[in-house]
């Protein structure tokens, strides 16, 4: 408890005997300059985020706009991880095979990386597809 009153006590002569507040005879000075300089800081960092982040992501997104219109049958692409070959394109989605011949359709949106091929490639994945191998496991 003393160790309470002792520092509540420090604590008060040292506030009450700093001085907190201008004495109210003196005027404050004006701040012309603030909100132009506040302005200025805000510009900089507009300009900042444009260059550095804004505009970078934005040729990166038209980028891969223009690599999913330009997409066609035998292109190698990748989808949300899943690698396949392009079959068929429809308006909004495209219709990939894999590479044991499974077929899924995905969303245009999703694709992330092209890979140009030939329509000689995906005849060729066709064919390699239709040739099943079977396998006798003897136990």
């Amino acid at each position: 408890m003393k160790n309470i009153t002792y520092s509540l006590i420090c604590l008060q002569t040292f506030v009450l005997s700093s001085p907190l507040f201008g004495d109210e005879g003196e005027a404050l000075p004006t701040r012309e300059q603030g909100l132009w300089q506040t302005l200025i800081m805000i510009g900089i960092a507009l300009v900042f985020f444009y260059f550095i982040l804004w505009r970078p992501e934005q040729k990166r997104r038209k980028a891969l706009e223009n690599q999913r219109s330009t997409l066609k049958k035998g292109d190698r692409v990748t989808a949300m991880g899943i690698i396949g070959t392009v079959l068929r394109i429809q308006e909004h989605t495209v219709i990939l095979k894999m590479y044991d011949g499974a077929k899924i359709e995905v969303i245009k949106g999703a694709i992330t990386d092209v890979i140009p091929g030939s329509e000689e490639d995906a005849k060729e994945d066709k064919n390699t597809s239709s040739k099943r191998v079977e396998l006798n496991i003897e136990e």
